[in-house]
């Protein structure tokens, strides 16, 4: 009988030495020191995607803004390509001034949602959330409202709509690609498309960053993915 005791008692010691465990990790990442980590992992990838989005040839390089493109404006891509590949090069460029021209705009959105976080957004991380998803959740639209704009003014100066209805004039698919109701790229739309390229490509930038890092930071906090 005393061998069963002994063995009961060691085991609740053992669970109790597990359940404490557990609680102290979830405590210490929910505590201002795991808030903190998790900011800190979350603004050096904000850092990194705009370092990218400041150097042209940076931004012209990254696979991930690629990635990306929205399939509407990569199927205009796909066809200016069979009749004018260098205006494709020409956009991506001019896209990507437009990128730098934003950096000062987008950089105080996300930085801010940053600095916002707290206790429940890390409990969410600690359940399988990515930081950069609550970070996407919270800024995504607000960036593309803000960007657009400045997006469409920087295309606007370039004249590359205009020069793309021109290379793409009587091709009977880019009415079919636009939903039937135009046969021409319309200025704003292409810019919406680019804005939101530019917004995901950043949090796919941010979220690689947050990937790269995490396990080694966040790891002794109980939240590394």
């Amino acid at each position: 009988m005393k061998k069963y005791i002994i063995a009961a008692v060691l085991i609740t010691g053992m669970v109790t030495v597990i359940a404490t465990s557990v609680q102290s990790c979830s405590t210490i990442a929910t505590s201002d020191l795991g808030l903190s980590v998790i900011k800190k992992v979350l603004l050096n990838g904000i850092n990194k995607g705009m370092g990218i989005y400041s150097s042209k040839d940076a931004f012209l390089q990254n696979n991930l803004i690629d990635k990306a493109l929205p399939k509407e404006l990569r199927d205009i891509n796909s066809m200016l390509e069979k009749v004018s590949p260098s205006l494709v090069a020409k956009e991506r460029d001019y896209i990507a001034q437009a990128a730098a021209y934003t950096v000062n705009t987008s950089r105080p959105i996300l930085e801010n949602a940053v600095h916002s976080l707290n206790a429940q957004d890390v409990t969410r991380i600690i359940q399988g959330s990515t930081a950069t998803q609550i970070l996407r959740e919270k800024t995504s639209q607000q960036l593309v409202e803000a960007i657009t704009p400045k997006v469409d003014e920087q295309l606007n100066q370039y004249g590359i709509v205009k020069t793309i209805n021109t290379a793409l004039a009587g091709n009977n698919l880019l009415g079919s690609l636009l939903g039937g109701k135009t046969a021409a790229v319309n200025a704003g739309g292409l810019s919406q498309m680019a804005s939101e390229q530019l917004v995901n490509g950043l949090f796919y930038i941010i979220e690689d960053y947050e990937k790269q890092n995490s396990k080694a930071i966040l790891g002794p906090l109980g939240v590394g993915k």
